[in-house]
């Protein structure tokens, strides 16, 4: 039993030192007339075989365009085919591939691009409520793009001043030459991190990083060419591109798209319809797709397995997903985008209780540390930061040589800025982010602690815990609760349910009811808006 919060993880198998576009080609060789790639909102269905031979079309056509080893290509979609063909076609060049976030708007998208530098961008015309080509028109007339040569748009009619994708095509013989100059080491993906405040920093990410963190996230799933993965998170970020799209290309497995965006009623269509093995998503996502009134119209018996990530998952979300979705052999996963992005990892054999109060143990080749303020590591059972070191740390953000400094120090270890607790068999509990500790009263009071109490009222169907200014205490707890539908509930009520259940200081002073949590794009309760809500309504102040 350990009796420090360090773990050295072990590993049945080696690192891969390969690069994307190789692995890819393997696969096809190997896996030709499997299933590859099914888009069914765009009816597409492609055998790995074809797969391959739109990389490589696409490929030689950025090719011909004069996109080149090092540049950036961007790709502002939602989920869609053109998507994961500009992933495997930019990897196959060594151009380095910028994802941008689906939701952003004009000022987003101008500091992306040009913070990354793009060249060329692939994007959608239009999404939502987001007018991408007028956005694009707007900031090109105004001549806020200087280094953006190439707009390519998916669709049939490209606006004026952009191609379309499926013009985009080449022969692709000069590709293999291509691939002996490439390196599993060479930078290959920047990921914007949503931060909370300052500008979003550029994860930069090699082959190496993500290749293998994707492959390893499909060991822990067991999978093989005979699996089906639905997914249904988004592939700008890490979940949908590594977690996802690399391990089913690294196992040869298929790769569900159910939609462009996230709908749980096509979500469950789409398993039951594709009789799909896996399924991915944030804890949001599992419980709309289980709350849904048409839920048990659909046929669930082909899933095993599936990735739940990108938030903290109620227990008892866990506890239905494993048994009225069949999802015997769910995983947890936990990390950042700045470890490619998958660091810690629960597996099918873990007891339910570690499977369901921790994201299991640092996954192969990793180590993990939980350190105190002052950087010492701190015993079992005392909440730390947590820190990684290993294969998928990044290799820093992009042109941020400060920032990155601050974030992964001389000994090559990463700092999250998460909060954990580690047992004595090496499994981390996350209490929270260093910035969302509460700190009431000089008592600290972890959120994630509360939210999982709370959670356990048969009313409650989601809730987030934050801190907000006292002059008194410093601080105080509050819960936004979205409740169950046909379920009431009142402030009064969820006091009375913390008394004598909960240490005093952690019963929440402020409860409101809302209809909706704030959410990132990708499932993350956006505490920040919460807290910025209350502090408006209740005119506090910090400090």
């Amino acid at each position: 039993m350990l009796t420090e919060s360090y773990f050295s993880a072990t590993a049945d198998k080696p690192l891969v030192y390969e690069t994307i576009g190789a692995c890819f080609d393997r696969i096809a060789d190997t896996f030709g007339e499997r299933d590859g790639l099914i888009v069914r909102h765009q009816n597409i269905r492609w055998t790995y075989a074809q797969y391959r031979a739109a990389v490589d079309r696409f490929a030689a056509g950025l090719l011909a365009l004069g996109i080149k080893k090092g540049d950036r290509v961007g790709v502002w979609a939602p989920n869609c085919a053109e998507w994961s063909v500009t992933q495997f076609a930019t990897a196959k060049l060594g151009a380095i591939l910028v994802c941008i976030n689906p939701a952003y708007r004009i000022y987003e998208l101008e500091f992306a691009l040009n913070k990354s530098g793009c060249t060329a961008l692939v994007t959608a015309q239009q999404y939502l409520t987001s007018n991408y080509a007028g956005m694009l028109a707007e900031l090109r007339d105004a001549g806020k793009l200087p280094q953006l040569k190439h707009i390519i748009a998916t669709g049939e009619t490209p606006p004026p001043g952009m191609l379309r994708f499926a013009d985009i095509a080449a022969d692709p013989a000069p590709l293999a030459a291509i691939a002996k100059t490439l390196s599993p080491d060479d930078p290959i993906n920047i990921q914007f991190t949503s931060g909370t405040t300052g500008q979003p920093k550029g994860a930069t990410l090699s082959h190496f990083n993500i290749l293998n963190n994707g492959r390893i996230v499909g060991e822990g799933m067991r999978f093989s060419e005979h699996d089906r993965l639905c997914v249904p998170v988004p592939l700008y970020h890490c979940f949908g591109m590594v977690m996802s799209n690399l391990a089913c290309v690294s196992h040869g497995a298929a790769a569900v798209f159910p939609n462009d965006g996230f709908d749980p009623v096509k979500t469950l269509e789409a398993v039951a319809a594709e009789k799909c093995t896996a399924l991915h998503g944030v804890p949001t996502m599992f419980i709309a797709e289980l709350e849904h009134p048409r839920f048990r119209e659909f046929d669930l018996s082909s899933l095993r397995t599936g990735i739940m990530a990108g938030a903290p998952c109620p227990v008892e979300v866990m506890k239905r997903v494993q048994g009225e979705m069949h999802m015997k052999e769910v995983l947890i996963a936990y990390g950042q985008t700045e470890t490619s992005p998958v660091n810690h990892q629960t597996t099918k054999d873990d007891p339910l209780d570690k499977q369901v109060e921790t994201v299991g143990r640092p996954g192969p080749h990793l180590e993990i540390k939980l350190i105190d303020e002052h950087g010492a590591v701190v015993p079992i059972g005392t909440p730390g930061e947590i820190c990684c070191r290993g294969y998928s740390v990044m290799q820093g953000y992009w042109d941020e040589p400060g920032r990155t400094a601050e974030t992964i120090d001389r000994a090559g270890w990463l700092h999250s800025g998460d909060l954990g607790v580690m047992d004595g068999e090496g499994y981390t509990a996350i209490v929270g982010r260093l910035k969302d500790m509460i700190i009431r009263g000089g008592e600290n009071v972890y959120p994630r602690e509360v939210e999982e109490f709370l959670f356990t009222h048969d009313a409650v169907e989601q809730v987030q815990v934050f801190g907000v200014p006292d002059r008194k205490y410093g601080e105080q707890v509050c819960a936004w609760i979205k409740l169950r539908h046909g379920h009431s509930l009142d402030e009064d009520a969820v006091r009375a349910y913390c008394k004598d259940r909960i240490a005093h200081f952690k019963v929440p002073r402020y409860v409101r009811f809302v209809d909706d949590i704030p959410m990132t794009v990708t499932g993350k309760p956006q505490k920040f808006k919460m807290r910025e809500a209350m502090v408006t309504e209740l005119g506090a102040v910090s400090g």
